[in-house]
């Protein structure tokens, strides 16, 4: 999946000097309360937040495990994404996301490089998980989605990590490609809930996801942040290998996504709690189709739906390989997907620099 402000999700754990990578420890939950700043300094701070999830009630009456455990069962068959591959994870076979049953983390850290009204003033609390089902040939996170980067850890560690991210002052617990390990997020929100945990799960996804899972998920995630990358079949299929399928599934799931969460509507303080943030990377020579996705946008859902048009493609990992995409976009390109966005009447738009 490929991410808003990866450049500087890099840059920001580099500051943190690699205490956030998978294997290094941040303080154990009920220590004293600490807190990355922006700057990378530990501040003492005490966030009470007013907003209470729905998986809270959910976790109270059971339901939460429940479908934890519907879908750790589907990993014996896995159709947890549109892949379907049907190999036996629980077993051990690695699916075509490269995943088994084990639960691989790459790193959990506050991160400043989201869309602010997920970041505040205290970051994002998120979660990179290893491996990835859509394997885009220019993720700029291919050593973690494609190569693997990471280790192995428990369902209770994500538990304790998501405990310790509301510690330290997170606005949420921001899922960076789950669909993978949606069971094990499940599990362990569970087991996080009920020791207190009561942030918002925003679901950080690439947008091809299963009609199914996400009803499995309603009531549970709180912020769907999803990209659509494609409106071209072909070039879902080209860049993103077997994705064919990305353009419908993505439409059937993003339809869904705002059935469940609606129009985010920001707090006094400008944090969003609830809501579908939709992402489209603008890339070169247009491959994606930008004013296509735009205009299925406006025709579909409200035109305040949050859209933001992201600038910063980076041609890299296997982007060398397709003479089309292996160059940053121009400004040209990135006003023509602003200007196809406005023209088609969307009026919640998130801009970048080109």
């Amino acid at each position: 999946m490929k991410r808003i402000h990866c450049n500087s999700r890099r840059s920001f754990l580099r500051t943190l000097g690699g205490i956030a990578l998978s294997g290094a420890v941040l303080p154990a939950a009920g220590s004293a309360g600490l807190l990355f700043s922006k700057e990378g300094l530990m501040d003492e701070l005490s966030v009470s937040n007013s907003f209470e999830p729905s998986y809270l009630e959910l976790h109270r009456n059971g339901t939460l495990k429940a479908r934890a455990d519907v879908m750790w069962d589907m990993m014996r068959d896995c159709s947890l994404c549109p892949r379907d591959c049907g190999k036996n994870r629980i077993r051990g076979r690695r699916g075509d996301c490269n995943a088994n049953a084990d639960l691989e983390i790459s790193s959990f850290a506050p991160h400043f490089g989201e869309e602010r009204e997920l970041v505040g003033q205290n970051g994002s609390g998120t979660v990179f998980f290893t491996n990835c089902s859509l394997l885009c040939v220019f993720c700029i996170n291919y050593d973690i989605s494609q190569l693997g980067r990471g280790r192995r850890h428990s369902i209770n560690d994500l538990a304790d990590m998501m405990l310790t991210l509301q510690r330290i002052g997170c606005h949420n617990i921001n899922v960076v490609t789950p669909t993978h390990y949606a069971p094990h997020i499940l599990k362990a929100l569970d087991i996080a809930a009920g020791k207190g945990l009561k942030l918002p799960l925003v679901y950080n996804t690439c947008g091809w996801e299963q009609l199914e899972i996400l009803q499995l998920l309603d009531g549970i995630v709180d912020v769907y942040l999803a990209d659509f990358k494609y409106a071209d079949p072909f070039a879902a299929n080209k860049y993103s290998p077997g994705a064919i399928t990305y353009p419908e599934i993505t439409r059937t799931a993003l339809l869904e996504m705002h059935r469940q969460v609606g129009v985010p509507v920001a707090e006094a303080s400008g944090v969003i709690n609830r809501g579908l943030m939709i992402r489209h990377l603008v890339m070169p020579n247009n491959v994606a189709r930008s004013e296509k996705v735009v205009e299925w946008i406006a025709e579909n859902l409200p035109k305040d739906t949050y859209v933001n048009l992201m600038s910063q493609y980076t041609p890299v990992f296997k982007a060398d390989e397709f003479p089309e995409i292996s160059r940053r976009i121009t400004r040209a390109e990135y006003n023509a997907a602003i200007t196809a966005a406005r023209n088609a009447g969307l009026t919640n738009l998130r801009l970048q620099g080109g």
